[in-house]
């Protein structure tokens, strides 16, 4: 198999606010988000990393698109680093988030060609995906209304299309179909795996369990910025179903608690 991504003990801290500090009943000023994760993925595979909200998945994600920048460590794209090299990693991936907030008196049409400029694709190859991508995913009748107009699942399927609209080899999802009806949700499952079938790269982040087990070749279970599991979904299950294990090892992780 052939490694296309390699994280190498990646570590990243917040600092507390005041009031962050009440919230959370900690004295702690600085909050470790990820705290030195490594994992490796490979060329055609679906990589998942499950966990809690705030086990520091999107804060990875993060790291890894160069929208924030590690305290330590650094994570290696296609033989470009995270750290070092930023621009360049940033002109081969792809990037889905749900704190990516459109504007609503944008159109679809509008936002493809504007973000196919910041890529530098061209007119002739713009025409062609925007063609094959509104027609998948039911945006053809809508490219000329703005997202204000639009509903949550077409808002969502508007975002997924512009986050691979340079066709990009290796593609960051956060969460990308947290929040979906099931029909959307299916859609973005099923051109996920297509993705895959072209040889492309996926790392996403989830807490659905179900998601993992029927789209991901392996997965990597974090909790509080550490990696507590890594493998496939057999290896680490073994006997047992991914959430009962999943609550096992966060149970072991919390002192015997949940």
């Amino acid at each position: 198999m052939q490694e296309i991504l390699s994280v190498q003990n990646l570590k990243k801290q917040f600092k507390l606010s005041y009031k962050q500090q009440r919230l959370q009943r900690t004295p702690q000023k600085m909050l470790t988000a990820v705290d030195g994760l490594s994992f490796t993925a490979y060329k055609g595979e679906i990589f998942g990393l499950l966990g809690p909200n705030g086990a520091g998945k999107t804060t990875t994600l993060r790291m890894l698109a160069t929208l924030i920048t590690p305290d330590s460590g650094d994570a290696i794209i296609d033989g470009c680093s995270v750290v070092r090299q930023p621009d360049e990693v940033r002109s081969r991936i792809g990037f889905l988030t749900g704190e990516l907030k459109l504007e609503d008196f944008f159109t679809p049409d509008y936002l493809f060609n504007f973000f196919s400029d910041l890529y530098g694709v061209p007119e002739n190859v713009r025409a062609v995906r925007k063609r094959e991508l509104f027609s998948r995913f039911g945006i053809d009748r809508f490219a000329e209304v703005k997202l204000a107009n639009l509903s949550t699942g077409m808002k969502q399927k508007v975002s997924l299309v512009i986050s691979v609209v340079n066709d990009p080899d290796f593609i960051i999802f956060d969460e990308p179909t947290n929040g979906l009806d099931v029909l959307t949700a299916k859609t973005v499952t099923d051109f996920l795996l297509e993705l895959k079938s072209q040889g492309k790269t996926i790392i996403l982040s989830t807490h659905i369990f179900s998601l993992v087990e029927k789209i991901c070749d392996r997965v990597g279970i974090i909790i509080d910025g550490k990696l507590a599991a890594l493998g496939t979904v057999s290896e680490i299950t073994g006997e047992k179903n991914l959430e009962d294990v999943f609550f096992d090892i966060y149970a072991a992780r919390a002192g015997g608690t949940l």
